[in-house]
């Protein structure tokens, strides 16, 4: 990634805003370590970054010959699935009927409903249809019908959403209003959309780097009585993303989930590749008392964002993977897992971005793993208590939210 002079700009404002140990090391280092990462694990984005005033979705794929997921029929995907999502959460899977979780993204994903079905069937899940009111889809209107444009990107970044809320909520109902194209505008429209419905969270997989004059279009990712969470970013430690940035945001970190011995069964780090960073626009809220960053710092939490088991059937020829199940990853998957855990707790409809900070107790202790170069510092590793790329941690249950 191109360092330009808005970049550069930004980067200085967020340097004086630092301590001298920070400063040294907000460049572009962190994309670039991230991007490296990624070249070197075979795994590639989906959706393309249109530049100012378009923001992208944050799934990226594995391709098929680095992966060896499961393609169509026969065997076990590879990846996570939802039931180990469920463990290493300690989730109580349980709880969330009533409660509603939005998704927002761009584009049309024509086989949303049917894919849905499959996943949610393979993993033994409750079914979730249109007939039941379990699952909508609505244009950025609010309409059901007059859907955008189709979008291969766009439509594994759904897939990812509605498979990541099904394993962490299997007993929410689903929500995806699709804004007609990936502009601020109108992805604030489906925003508004989406809080106007009434729901418990509304999940954000997208972004882009934040930007002077992004607060115009702020008040779409502000409403009460709904928990607002959005992805941090696949780009690493470097400037921060809207709109996770803003003070209104749950803004949600990734780490990667491995099996373990330990008393938990499962150890997490860092993911590579977590959006973390140090606003250069954005005042540091209350409730946030990092102090190497005197503006707001992100994320505030964090879930598995790497080696996920996904499915698809809607990808074309050429695109690196095969239609089935693929292995997916990014915060775009953290985002929905965490708005999932928001439906299950049951508060999302009255907690703000504050009450995790309250209730950290709640969190897995996230420590190891990089997403940069920032001289050891937390806000590129993984740390004991609080650290920018993940957070307070992961969801140990849902008390923390």
């Amino acid at each position: 990634m191109r360092s330009t002079p808005g970049t550069r700009s930004g980067l200085r404002r967020c340097c004086a805003a630092v301590a001298a140990l920070v400063c040294t090391a907000l460049t572009t280092v962190g994309a670039q370590a991230a991007v490296a990462a990624g070249a070197s694990q075979q795994v590639q984005p989906v959706c393309r970054d249109g530049g100012t005033g378009t923001l992208h979705c944050f799934a990226v794929v594995e391709s098929t010959t680095s992966s060896g997921a499961r393609n169509g029929s026969g065997g076990p995907p590879r990846g996570h699935g939802a039931n180990d999502i469920q463990a290493a959460y300690r989730l109580p899977v349980t709880q969330g009927s009533g409660q509603t979780i939005a998704i927002v993204d761009a584009f049309n994903d024509p086989s949303a409903a049917s894919d849905l079905a499959v996943y949610r069937k393979t993993y033994g899940l409750p079914p979730c249809t249109a007939s039941s009111g379990c699952f909508r889809k609505l244009n950025e209107q609010g309409a059901a019908g007059h859907y955008p444009p189709f979008d291969p990107g766009w439509a594994v970044e759904e897939s990812l959403d509605l498979d990541m809320v099904s394993a962490a909520c299997p007993l929410c109902h689903i929500v995806l209003v699709e804004a007609s194209v990936p502009s601020g505008q109108d992805l604030g429209a489906a925003e508004n959309t989406a809080a106007g419905l009434g729901v418990a969270a509304i999940s954000n997989s997208f972004g882009t780097q934040e930007y002077n004059g992004m607060q115009t279009l702020g008040r779409d990712f502000a409403h009460g009585g709904t928990t607002t969470v959005v992805a941090t970013g696949d780009f690493g430690f470097g400037p921060a993303s809207f709109p996770a940035v803003l003070r209104t945001s749950l803004a949600v970190g990734g780490t990667t989930l491995a099996k373990s011995t330990n008393a938990r069964g499962w150890s997490e780090r860092a993911w590579f590749a977590a959006g973390s960073g140090c606003s250069a626009y954005v005042n540091k809220p209350a409730w946030q008392t990092d102090n190497h960053c005197f503006m707001r710092t992100v994320a505030d939490v964090s879930a598995v964002a790497d080696k996920l088991a996904v499915y698809d059937t809607s990808i074309p020829p050429g695109f690196g993977v095969n239609p089935g199940f693929i292995v997916v990853g990014g915060t775009s998957a953290s985002a929905p897992l965490i708005a999932g855990v928001v439906g299950l707790a049951g508060n999302g409809t009255t907690i703000t971005s504050a009450y995790p900070y309250q209730h950290s107790a709640g969190f897995f202790d996230v420590v190891g793993g990089s997403n940069g170069y920032c001289g050891g510092d937390y806000l590129c590793n993984g740390v004991k208590g609080y650290d920018a790329p993940t957070g307070l941690g992961t969801p140990n249950g849902t008390s923390g939210l």
